[in-house]
C-alpha cells in the first residue's frame, strides 16, 4: 500500500472534522489536494467559477448547518480571491477553514512568481492563520486551526505549498479528538444577581434581541411575559426572534420599522441580548442598559453598559425567568405594540396602493408575492442594498425559514455565492436568492455553477438598473446620484443561454405565474423582474441633516416603507391589549 502523502493527510482530516465539500477554482500548488479529493468518496470539489464565491458558499453552508465548511484557492491570485468572502464569514460568526495553497517553500521570500504572504494577509479575518512549512508539522496544526475555527465561531486560513502537499506524510500517529461544536456559557452568580436587581428595580423593560438569541425563542418569549417587556430586534435577529412574538415591536437601524426604536429609548432598562448592534447612533444614551453575549470581546463596546453579563442568551434567561419577580403592570408594553401597529399602518400602502397597474413594478411588492408564495422551510439568501430592506419587511420569518445575508459585513454580490452553499446542504429545500442587479452581475459566472451542478436554487432578480442603495445615500449627503446607473441585458435571455429555466417579468399581474412556474421548475431559474428604480427607504428616525439631504436632492420625492404581512402580526398582537 502505497504511503499517503500530506494532501490525503490534510483531506482525511477534513472529513474527519466533518467537512463534504471543498469548494474552490483549481490551480498548480492546489493539484495535490484537489487530486486526493477525487480519490476520497467522502468529500466533493466544488468547482466555482471564482474564489470570493467560493468562500461565501463555504460560510453560507456553515450558517445554514451550524457545521464546519471549507474553502480553497491556489497561490497568490488564486487564494487572495477569497478574501472578501472570508471576511464575510468571519464576522458573521460562520465556522470555516480556507486553505491557501502556496508557492514552492523553497522560493518563498525571494519574489517567486506569484508569490504573496498568506499567512500574513488573512490575519485579520480570521482567528487562526498559520503557514505550513514541514509534513511534520501539518496535522497538528491542521487540528489547531479546525479548533479556532469551530470553537471561535469564525474562519481559520491554513498556507499549504504545494510541493509540502505532494511530499510523503508523517508516519500516522494516534487519531486526536476534533472539536466539532461549541459549550454553553452560563454566567456567574454575581451577574446573575446584580440583573435580577435591576430587572426588579424597572418599571418598563425592553428586550433587543440579535443573531444570540438562536436556539433561545422559547426562553426569550417566556422571559418577554414575565417582565411584560416589548421586544425589538436587529437584521440579524429577525429569524430568530420575530415569528409567533406577541412582543414584537419590530426592528431598529437603518433598515428599521415599528415601534423598536421608541421602545428602547422610552424604557428603564433595555437589555441587549446576543447581538453586537452596530449602529450605536439608534442606541440610547440616557437609559440603564444591560447586555448578554457569549462573546466578551463585544460587551460595551457599541454603548455604555451598567452591567456586562457573559454568557449565552438562552443559559442566561434560564437562570433568570424563575429569580425575576412577575411584573403585573402591562401599560409600557401595550402602548408599545399600538405605536408598532400605527407605525405599520402608516406605511403599508407603499406596497397596496394600486400596484397591479404600477410599471415599473414595485419591488415591495415583487417581495411580498415572493414571501407568500415561498415554501415554509425555504432558504432566502438576500444581496446587500435595497434587497436588504425588502427581505427585513416583507420576508416572514416562522421558525423554519432561514435568511442569510452579508449583514455585518455588508459585501455586494453575496446572495447567489450563499444560494451555492445553501442549497448543497439540501437539494430538496427551497432555496432563493433575492439579487440585485448590481450584485447579480458582479459575480454573474457562477450563474453557469449552478447549471453545472444543477442547483435548483431559483434567482429572483430585482431589476431596476440602478445601485440603489448607493443612490440612497448620495441623496441623503446631498448629493446629485452619479455612477450608478446600470446598463442590463435581458438576464432571462441570459439565463437560458446558460441552460437555465429565464423568464422576464415587466408588469406586476405577470409577477405570480413568473415565480409559481420558477418554483416549479426542477432545476435553476431565474426570474428578471424590471422593478422601480425610485423605490427607496428611509429609516424610522432621521436627522435634521438627513432631511436636508434629501431636501437638496429630492424635494419632490415620496418615500415610503412598506411591511408585508408584519402588519397583520401587529394587529393580532393588539387584541391582547386590554380596552379601557
Amino acid at each position: 500500500m502505497a504511503k499517503q502523502n500530506v494532501a490525503e493527510q490534510f483531506v482525511d482530516i477534513l472529513v474527519r472534522a466533518g467537512v463534504r465539500r471543498l469548494y474552490g477554482v483549481v490551480g498548480d500548488s492546489l493539484n495535490p489536494v484537489v487530486d486526493a479529493v477525487r480519490r476520497n468518496s467522502a468529500i466533493d470539489w466544488i468547482h466555482v467559477r471564482h474564489e470570493e464565491t467560493a468562500a461565501f458558499a463555504a460560510g453560507a453552508e456553515a450558517q445554514i448547518t451550524g457545521k464546519l465548511a471549507a474553502c480553497a484557492g491556489s497561490c497568490g491570485p488564486g487564494n487572495l480571491h477569497l478574501i472578501n468572502g472570508l471576511y464575510d464569514a468571519h464576522r458573521s460568526m460562520a465556522p470555516v477553514l480556507a486553505l491557501a495553497s502556496h508557492i514552492p517553500s523553497s522560493e518563498i521570500g525571494l519574489g517567486y512568481f506569484q508569490e504573496t504572504h498568506p499567512d500574513r494577509l488573512f490575519q485579520e479575518c480570521s482567528h487562526y492563520s498559520e503557514l505550513i512549512s514541514s509534513p511534520q508539522q501539518m496535522p497538528r496544526l491542521l487540528q489547531t486551526a479546525i479548533q479556532h475555527a469551530v470553537g471561535q465561531s469564525g474562519v481559520s486560513v491554513v498556507s499549504l505549498p504545494g510541493d509540502i502537499a505532494d511530499r510523503p506524510a508523517p508516519d500516522k500517529s494516534p487519531e486526536s479528538a476534533l472539536v466539532t461544536s461549541r459549550p454553553t456559557v452560563r454566567p456567574g452568580d454575581a451577574e446573575i444577581d446584580r440583573l435580577v436587581e435591576m430587572i426588579d428595580a424597572a418599571g418598563k423593560v425592553t428586550l433587543f434581541c440579535g443573531s444570540g438569541t438562536a436556539g433561545a425563542h422559547t426562553e426569550v418569549m417566556r422571559f418577554a411575559e414575565r417582565v411584560k417587556s416589548p421586544v425589538g430586534h436587529a437584521l440579524r435577529g429577525k429569524e430568530w426572534i420575530q415569528y409567533d412574538n406577541p412582543y414584537d415591536v419590530g426592528m431598529s437601524g437603518l433598515l428599521g420599522y415599528g415601534a423598536a426604536y421608541e421602545a428602547t429609548h422610552e424604557c428603564d432598562l433595555l437589555i441587549l441580548l446576543g447581538t453586537d448592534f452596530p449602529y450605536n447612533a439608534f442606541l440610547p444614551d440616557d437609559v440603564r442598559i444591560a447586555q448578554v453575549d457569549v462573546r466578551p470581546e463585544v460587551l460595551g463596546r457599541r454603548s455604555r453598559l451598567d452591567l456586562a453579563v457573559w454568557g449565552d442568551v438562552r443559559e442566561t434567561l434560564r437562570c433568570l425567568i424563575p429569580r425575576v419577580r412577575e411584573k403585573t403592570d402591562r401599560r409600557f408594553l401595550d402602548q408599545m405594540l399600538k405605536k408598532h401597529a400605527d407605525a405599520l399602518e402608516g406605511v403599508v400602502k407603499a406596497y397596496t396602493r394600486k400596484v397591479e397597474k404600477h410599471v415599473p413594478i414595485h419591488p415591495e411588492y415583487v417581495a411580498s408575492v415572493l414571501d407568500e408564495l415561498a415554501d415554509d422551510d425555504a432558504v432566502f439568501t438576500v444581496d446587500t442594498g435595497m434587497c436588504n430592506v425588502w427581505a427585513a419587511r416583507y420576508i416572514s420569518p416562522n421558525g423554519r425559514r432561514r435568511v442569510i445575508g452579508s449583514f455585518s459585513h455588508g459585501s455586494m454580490a453575496n446572495a447567489l455565492p450563499m444560494a451555492i452553499g445553501a442549497q448543497f446542504t439540501d437539494r430538496r429545500r427551497q432555496v432563493v436568492s433575492m439579487s440585485g442587479d448590481g450584485g447579480f452581475a458582479m459575480l454573474m459566472g457562477d450563474f453557469l455553477t449552478l447549471v453545472q451542478y444543477d442547483l435548483p436554487v431559483k434567482v429572483v432578480l430585482f431589476n431596476n438598473s440602478s445601485l440603489s442603495m448607493v443612490e440612497l445615500e448620495m441623496l441623503v449627503a446631498g448629493l446629485p446620484s452619479y455612477g450608478t446607473t446600470n446598463t442590463n441585458p435581458d438576464f432571462a435571455a441570459v439565463a437560458r443561454a446558460c441552460g437555465a429555466f429565464g423568464i422576464r417579468v415587466e408588469k406586476p399581474k405577470q409577477l405570480a405565474g413568473a415565480l409559481k412556474d420558477a418554483f416549479r421548475h426542477k432545476g435553476p431559474a431565474l426570474v428578471d423582474v424590471v422593478t422601480d428604480p425610485n423605490a427607496l427607504s428611509i429609516p424610522p428616525k432621521i436627522s435634521a441633516e438627513m432631511v436636508t439631504g434629501f431636501a437638496l436632492s429630492a424635494s419632490k420625492m415620496v418615500l415610503d416603507g412598506g411591511v408585508g404581512r408584519m402588519l397583520q402580526m401587529a394587529r393580532s398582537n393588539l387584541r391582547n391589549v386590554p380596552r379601557p
